[in-house]
């Protein structure tokens, strides 16, 4: 069993804002390696991010970012579920980088369950039609749709796009970090991307749930 001294769970904790103790098994399961620690404790934070999911997030915060000299103006609309939480540095933090995430990257939607029938349809002839001309088999020809659609929702869905300041995670993921450090569900409600010289505007909100059949 390796042997994990306090420093190292300090700088891990340092790290990733996760309790002592989470950082403590983390790293004695990875046998001392940060690196494999920080993979073991995202993996973590996704999954108590799954279980926080379905609760009510009815406080949060509204950011904005300004870029390039005033070109580019964002708003964001994070919610979370107390207003102790929504007042914490960490996620503060969180709306702002999120905020400049979309700054810098414009997505159209918030998540794959937003993108419209018909956006979905489009983009979904127009790789099964290259994948066709290329002279793949129907079955393959599908397969490859299918990659090319995630592709797809990775360029155009905030929560699945890299995160600029750290390629490795996707918006998602960093949001599943903060849940796992705060304890809170944590949800991106809806933004808007303004660009000087655009004729339009991005105005993304998220779709209410589908109510469950009895």
């Amino acid at each position: 069993m390796a042997n994990i001294t306090a420093a190292q769970v300090k700088d891990l904790r340092d790290k990733t804002g996760a309790p002592m103790m989470d950082c403590k098994q983390a790293l004695t399961e990875a046998k001392g390696d940060t690196e494999q620690a920080i993979v073991l404790l995202r993996k973590r934070g996704v999954s108590v991010a799954a279980k926080k999911a379905t609760r009510a997030t009815s406080e949060g915060a509204v950011g904005y970012y300004i870029h390039a000299g005033g070109k580019i103006g964002v708003l964001v609309e994070i919610n979370c579920e107390s207003d102790f939480v929504a007042r914490t540095d960490d996620f503060k933090e969180l709306v702002h980088d999120i905020s400049m995430h979309i700054a810098a990257s414009d997505p159209k939607y918030v998540r794959k369950e937003d993108v419209t029938a018909a956006d979905f349809a489009r983009e979904k002839d127009i790789f099964l039609a290259q994948a066709i001309a290329s002279g793949k088999p129907a079955n393959i020809a599908e397969k490859m749709v299918n990659g090319k659609m995630e592709k797809f929702y990775e360029e155009v869905c905030l929560l699945e796009q890299p995160f600029i300041k750290d390629q490795t995670i996707s918006i998602n993921q960093l949001i599943a970090s903060k849940v796992g450090k705060l304890g809170e569900n944590i949800a991106v409600r809806r933004f808007a991307r303004f660009k000087v010289g655009d004729p339009g505007e991005t105005i993304a909100i998220t779709k209410p749930a589908e109510p469950k059949a009895e």
